[in-house]
């Protein structure tokens, strides 16, 4: 008896280390890829980008890459690849905050035209226009759940942003029925309320440039707010088309006469809220 039990004992082992073995065997392993080569040409053949408000729908610069042919046990990935045009300035080393990340899913390429790649410029990169700026562009890849990054070799490119209209048409527009340049500040977040008139200076922004004001103010945590034109006149006001676009109470973008107030931060206390007309954007700092 003890024998045959034996016997049985021995093969169910042999059995385990048998199939343990082979489920060893099937398991799959990333063995590693190849850092992606980014190539480009610009509109000039050179490394200058030419940026002129005229061609600005001619393309400005064709990027493109290699595969990066991440490998596995059972051979080359079919797995989608997903690709980061990083744009920088150059000596940033890719950790300016104001960084522009394209995306782009298993492409090997991508045309850019002039008034896009001006506007990354402009609006992302905030550089300042009529002035030449050297750039550094690479191409950063991922598999699913952005594993197994590659980067590429990087570019140096130089191009001078032109300047463009508003995105938002500024006050001091006479056009719209305001022509004295101001911006006041209204809302539920504020020491005034919803009254309109509001109270000033304590409610009216300083205008920086023609494009740009600034406020320094009190708010009121969980409450709501609008920039108006013309204090004591609701005819037109600046707002947001979405309150509920999620991290819109420390800034995003804005728009004349859109339909929701802008939420407010959720928590009382000083803020700074500037303005960008040039770029139809809002910041809000908790100072």
């Amino acid at each position: 008896m003890n024998k045959i039990f034996l016997k049985t004992f021995f093969i169910m082992l042999l059995s385990v280390i048998v199939f343990s073995c082979k489920k060893d065997e099937n398991k799959v392993y990333y063995l590693g890829g190849t850092a992606p080569a980014l190539n480009a040409v610009t509109n000039t053949g050179t490394d200058t980008i030419k940026l002129d408000f005229t061609q600005k729908t001619t393309t400005a610069i064709a990027f493109t890459w290699s595969n990066p042919n991440y490998q596995f046990t059972t051979g080359v990935s079919s797995q989608d690849v997903y690709y980061t045009l990083q744009i920088d300035t150059t000596g940033s080393n890719f950790t300016n905050p104001n960084l522009q990340n394209l995306g782009y899913k298993k492409d090997l390429g991508v045309s850019t035209t002039v008034s896009q790649f001006n506007g990354y410029l402009l609006n992302q990169l905030q550089l300042s226009t009529n002035m030449y700026h050297h750039l550094d562009v690479r191409l950063v890849a991922n598999m699913v759940n952005s594993s197994a990054t590659l980067i590429s070799n990087t570019l140096s490119l130089v191009t001078k942003p032109y300047d463009i209209p508003p995105v938002v048409t500024p006050p001091g527009t006479a056009s719209l029925g305001y022509t004295d340049g101001v911006l006041f500040l209204v809302g539920s977040a504020t020491a005034g309320a919803w009254n309109n008139p509001v109270p000033v200076p304590s409610q009216q922004f300083t205008q920086v440039s023609p494009t740009l004001y600034t406020i320094t103010v009190p708010l009121i945590g969980a409450q709501e707010y609008l920039f108006l034109p013309k204090n004591g006149d609701w005819s037109h006001k600046f707002a947001c088309a979405n309150k509920a676009l999620p991290g819109l109470n420390a800034g995003g973008d804005f728009g004349a006469d859109l339909s929701d107030n802008f939420p407010g931060p959720t928590a009382s206390g000083n803020y700074k809220i500037d303005v960008d007309f040039k770029r139809g954007k809002f910041v809000v700092t908790k100072l």
